[in-house]
């Protein structure tokens, strides 16, 4: 069963130092943080605060290709989680055929935004990631287990890269 997820915000794990996107269920408060890359998260904080670039971004341009192309993004799905590794499918549509691309979750989002597209998290997937590994130190994952459950709206202030 696919959970509908909001983007809760972008945050930056204290420990490994990475950005991390938290999506939220609304309906539950469920969370499901998803470490991403520097690049992937400056392209999904330029959408959730809407700045504009000169020229377009890696993911604008992929939106540009698939509109003149005809393709509509219908939803993306993060969809398994292996190894500590999670797994996104973009949903697409090109007239009445079903499209469905592998993607990293992190860029699948990024499109997601751009095209305004609902973000799905199979709920396998939500009940796998809270028995992850976060690290290899069972302190440090407590820690930052922790740090994540007691996040406020005013910890995912505005994302600077």
């Amino acid at each position: 069963m696919e959970i509908e997820m909001k983007i809760k915000g972008l945050v930056v794990d204290p420990i490994s130092k990475m950005p991390i996107v938290v999506l939220e269920n609304p309906d539950s408060e469920q969370i499901l943080p998803i470490w991403i890359g520097v690049f992937e998260a400056n392209a999904i904080a330029l959408k959730i605060e809407s700045v504009s670039t000169p020229r377009p971004m890696t993911h604008d341009l992929l939106i540009n290709f698939l509109e003149k192309l005809n393709i509509h993004i219908e939803k993306v799905v993060v969809c398994d989680v292996k190894d500590n590794t999670f797994y996104a499918v973009i949903h697409c549509r090109s007239n009445n055929q079903v499209i469905a691309i592998d993607s990293r979750p992190s860029d699948a989002i990024a499109l997601a935004l751009r095209a305004n597209a609902p973000i799905f998290v199979e709920d396998e997937v939500v009940k796998k990631s809270h028995s992850l590994k976060f690290e290899s130190d069972l302190e440090d994952s407590e820690k930052l287990k922790n740090w994540l459950e007691n996040l406020k709206p005013e910890n995912l202030g505005k994302y600077k890269m």
